[in-house]
This record gives structure tokens, sequence and C-alpha cells, in this order.
């Protein structure tokens, strides 16, 4: 399903530019920011040349651009119900919305900077388990205007990007990699996107909390 179809449900998801909700949900269609280049994830039909030849996965300075959306889904195998809190420490996948390839990464070398190939895997939303990534967090959930990272679950990298930019055919994008190491490389944004509401359950536990 592409963006526009996904905004043909209005009834079933709320639209944000600015919002009040404040945690970040499975079922949410979403761009992610890295806060260190200023780029926005992005994936399109486009492979490696080099590596595993899988679709390629850039950062991207534009802002509108709807290759860079992604959908929030729970780790390989396992369904993450629409509005569940991501807790920090949860592994989830990022499923790119226009083309249903899984955010993914193994031990290919990237073809810029020699760091671990991130690429998009898999067909209409299934690959696998290199598929899940964990979201590494301050509290118990992914808040919208908190900085997260994305830990590989398998390889242990850090999704990352550190400024090395690919000539044609994707002149001026920035290469996506993996780095071992925490840096100020390493942190992501959410940003423009479709954001699911909370479910009963965040609500149950502040009402429990309160009590």
């Amino acid at each position: 399903m592409d963006v526009v179809s996904l905004l043909l449900f209005g009834s079933f998801w709320t639209a944000v530019g600015a919002s009040n909700l404040a945690v970040v949900t499975c079922g949410s269609v979403v761009k992610l920011l890295n806060t260190r280049y200023n780029v926005r994830l992005h994936s399109h039909d486009v492979r490696y040349g080099s590596g595993s030849g899988q679709q390629s996965v850039t950062g991207v300075t534009s802002v509108d651009d709807s290759n860079s959306y992604w959908r929030i889904r729970g780790k390989t195998s396992t369904v993450c119900e629409r509005g569940t809190p991501i807790r920090c420490g949860q592994p989830i996948r990022l499923t790119h919305v226009n083309t249903g390839r899984n955010l993914h990464s193994h031990h290919f070398t990237s073809p810029l900077s020699g760091n671990q190939e991130v690429s998009a895997f898999g067909e209409e939303g299934e690959g696998d388990y290199l598929d899940d990534w964990t979201v590494l967090c301050n509290g118990p959930y992914w808040v919208r205007d908190g900085e997260v990272r994305f830990k590989h679950s398998s390889t242990e990298v850090l999704l990352s990007v550190t400024g090395e930019q690919y000539g044609r055919p994707i002149s001026g994008q920035k290469e996506v990699h993996g780095m071992a190491q925490p840096s100020q490389n390493n942190y992501w944004k959410a940003m423009e996107g479709i954001f699911m509401k909370p479910s009963e359950l965040l609500k149950a536990e502040a009402h429990h909390a309160e009590l």
C-alpha cells in the first residue's frame, strides 16, 4: 500500500504535524530524521552495485519525498497491534511503504565508508530475522520528541550516517550504514507521518501509576 492509499484511511489514522500524542506506536507511518546530518531515512527501487546487491537505503535532505515513509511493525514473526506504544528496548521492523521491503543489515561492507551495509530486503513486508532493530531510548517508551538509536538485533551495529555522499544515479544522497560504536551519528527522531493513537494499554498503565 502506497502513501496515497494510506491517507485514504483517515478514519483510522491521526495525521500530525505537531501533536499532543507523546508516544510512537505500532502501525504508525513515519519519516525518521538523522539529527546529526539532517537527512531522512530513505529507500527506493535502486540496488547496490556491490555488496549484497539488495535495495539501497540512503539519507535525503528533501522533506517531501514519499520514499522516506516507513511503517513501524513488530519484530519478525510477531504482530504488534495497531496503537501499541513502542517500549525502549523493544525490537521492531521498519517496512518501507512504497516498496514493501524491510530495513535490514548483514555482514556486507557498505559501498562508501566501509562500515556495515544497511539495505531494504524482503517482499510485501516479509523478510527474515535480520530485519529486526531494537529501539534504544530513555524512559519506558519511544516518545515523539525524543531522539532514539536503532540497534540491529543480530549484529548489534547502530543505524548511522557519517556524511559520505553518492554520485549518479542517486547524486546528493548520503550513505546509511551500521556502526559498532555509539556517537552523534546514530541519533534519529520521528518527524512527519501518520501516527496511530495510543492504545488503551498506555492509558491503563497511566491510571495504575496514579493509584
